[in-house]
């Protein structure tokens, strides 16, 4: 099939890569994201400004700066990429090292879904649920999330699609070494720079829409489903 579509090897290197780096973004993102999410959502106490300020900071530093942080704190001489390196992992030119800036620039977003779907959910609902001898764990997982779950899946799929069409930070931290650590848009720069490499380029950016456009069609789907069966609960 990838022949039929024109795709050269390295090509279909580098959308596997960029699918891996996405979802193990995306995946290592949700816990983080929603526990954070709830803590703005639901919690008034000093500092709360500046952890939202720090949650939205990728969104207004450029890339490249975002990139570069992350090398300066988890390179192999940075302040926590020297200790990971005696414990044997490494970040910095590795594919999970791409995973870490998609998931660092993925965050906000993921976040900021989730902290609206949490605010719109009738906090007199969880009461009536506690009145009722529900513990605090047992409100979340049974009434919060369930309601708010719309909105996780948004912020998931924004993740996704950001960690896909990712590249300052990327590039800055992980470089872009073919068959380890180049996505989609480091291969797409690439041939945007040999003679020759614009089909290559074009096929890739269509993968690249392609793609986007069917996580937020199934996001959407599932979305909807969440939403008929809270209505019909």
């Amino acid at each position: 099939m990838l022949d039929r579509l024109g795709l050269s090897p390295e090509e279909w290197s580098a959308i596997a890569l960029s699918l891996r780096v996405a979802g193990v973004a995306t995946l290592a993102s949700l816990g983080p994201g929603l526990a954070v999410a709830w803590v703005l959502a639901r919690r008034r106490f000093p500092g709360r400004a500046l952890l939202d300020g720090l949650v939205h900071l990728p969104l207004i530093l450029p890339p490249v700066v975002t990139g570069y942080l992350l090398l300066m704190a988890f390179g192999r001489r940075g302040t926590f990429g020297a200790v990971l390196a005696d414990l044997g992992i490494v970040l910095s030119f590795r594919w999970t090292g791409a995973a870490l800036a998609c998931a660092v620039m993925g965050f906000p977003l993921m976040v900021r879904a989730m902290r609206l779907s949490l605010e719109a959910v009738d906090a007199r609902v969880e009461q009536a649920a506690a009145t009722l001898g529900a513990g605090p764990c047992a409100v979340f997982l049974t009434v919060t999330l369930p309601l708010a779950l719309p909105g996780v899946l948004a912020g998931a799929v924004l993740a996704f699609a950001k960690a896909m069409g990712e590249f300052g930070a990327t590039i800055t931290f992980v470089s872009n070494i073919p068959g380890e650590t180049q996505t989609l848009p480091s291969a797409i720069y690439t041939l945007t720079q040999v003679p020759g490499g614009e089909a290559g380029a074009l096929r890739l950016t269509l993968v690249s829409v392609a793609i986007s456009m069917a996580a937020l069609l199934v996001s959407e789907l599932l979305a909807r489903r969440v939403g008929r069966r809270i209505g019909a609960g």
